[in-house]
């Protein structure tokens, strides 16, 4: 199914990428496509598709446009907690609009001061009439301008603490919504990430998950599904960028500057290979763990899972983005570095710059280094 969307995405990429606009005919096409729905149970009218289906298709996107495959991981991040975490009535009415392509979800979850810190929140919800009133000020929401509906983090009340954090779900038409700040990024381009402010009241079954608890959101949801299906989306662009470098070298057009009986060309390309290797690997390790707790109805919220969650991600990012440095420096100026190139790897480049950044690696490290001490047994992945 991914596949048969992958010439309009690669068709696409470039303009994407050079005017920093949102990927809406990508968007259109996985909305076309049922891919929206992946994530729905069959009985609402998705797919009932898994994390390892996630995984796969997050991957397969990838190589065509990091972007767009970003914005579809990024959205599943929010289904998946619709799934899991809203009341019935309220999964009864949309799961079954996102599973036709209806409603595309975009996460509100930072805040000027915190960044993407999920665990406190600032800006409180309030009693508004017959619903829940609110207002909030994001500097960066993934494709807000396009979204039907948004998951928002809020502080549960304007007496409580910052850390009793509530998510609730919005519809567009239960909003005003003003868009602030220019999207000029180096790399993911495409992801339009503008800032947002949002005012508006929700129907009190629009709480997903308990009142003022979205850790447990955050842990069981938000978190493995970002962790996982962005790595995913990372390896996928990676290792799209190595196979049209070797193809390139494979063929008539292969630069007279790499000698393919080189040992140092060999070298390069084997630890290029070891670094997608060694992320495929973990990748489906950690996937495989966090599928049997929920097959089981066990929580991730233990040490060693959040260690390998969080080492996946860090590992995922630093090892994809070495790997296309590798090429680059390969490659050379005119092919690996120049943006006239017939293989974009300078925007690979570019667009996993960002991964390190996206939830930043120092503080999973940070966490990690604490619950390192705690996970007394050292139970590896």
């Amino acid at each position: 199914m991914a596949e048969k969307i992958l010439p309009l995405l690669r068709e696409n990429a470039a303009q994407v990428d050079g005017d920093a606009t949102f990927p809406e005919a990508g968007l259109r096409a996985l909305r076309e496509c049922g891919l929206m729905g992946l994530l729905v149970p069959e009985e609402h009218g998705g797919l009932g598709g898994d994390l390892h289906d996630l995984v796969d298709v997050a991957g397969v996107l990838a190589s065509a446009c990091l972007s767009t495959a970003m914005i579809w991981a990024m959205y599943c991040q929010q289904v998946d907690a619709v799934v899991r975490f809203a009341v019935p009535g309220l999964a009864k009415d949309l799961l079954p609009r996102i599973a036709a392509g209806e409603v595309y979800l975009a996460s509100v979850t930072t805040e000027a001061g915190s960044g993407g810190h999920l665990m406190t929140a600032d800006a409180s919800l309030r009693s508004g009439g017959e619903g829940i009133a609110f207002e909030r000020l994001a500097p960066i929401v993934t494709g807000g301008r396009y979204a039907d509906g948004f998951l928002i983090t809020m502080r549960d009340g304007e007496d409580t603490t910052a850390n009793k954090v509530t998510l609730v779900y919005a519809a567009r038409d239960q909003l005003e919504l003003e868009t602030s700040g220019e999207w000029n990024p180096l790399g993911m381009r495409g992801t339009h990430s503008e800032g947002m402010r949002i005012t508006g009241t929700i129907r009190p079954d629009g709480v997903i998950g308990p009142r003022g608890g979205y850790r447990t959101v955050a842990v069981e949801s938000a978190i493995p599904l970002a962790h996982l299906a962005w790595s995913a989306c990372w390896l996928g662009a990676a290792r799209s960028a190595t196979a049209d470098v070797i193809g390139l070298l494979r063929s008539r057009k292969r630069p007279g500057s790499i000698d393919l009986s080189s040992d140092l060309v060999s070298e390069r390309l084997a630890r290029v290979r070891m670094d997608l290797e060694l992320v495929s690997a973990y990748l489906r390790t950690v996937c495989d763990e966090i599928t049997e707790c929920r097959t089981d109805g066990r929580t991730v919220d233990v040490p060693s899972t959040q260690i390998h969650l969080n080492t996946l991600k860090v590992a995922a990012a630093e090892h994809t983005f070495r790997a296309v440095d590798r090429l680059v420096q390969l490659c050379g100026l005119s092919t690996g570095y120049l943006r006239t190139s017939p293989i974009p790897l300078e925007r690979h480049f570019r667009d996993l710059r960002s991964a390190s950044l996206n939830y930043a690696n120092d503080r999973l490290l940070k966490a990690n280094g604490s619950l390192s001490l705690v996970d007394r047994g050292v139970r590896l992945a």
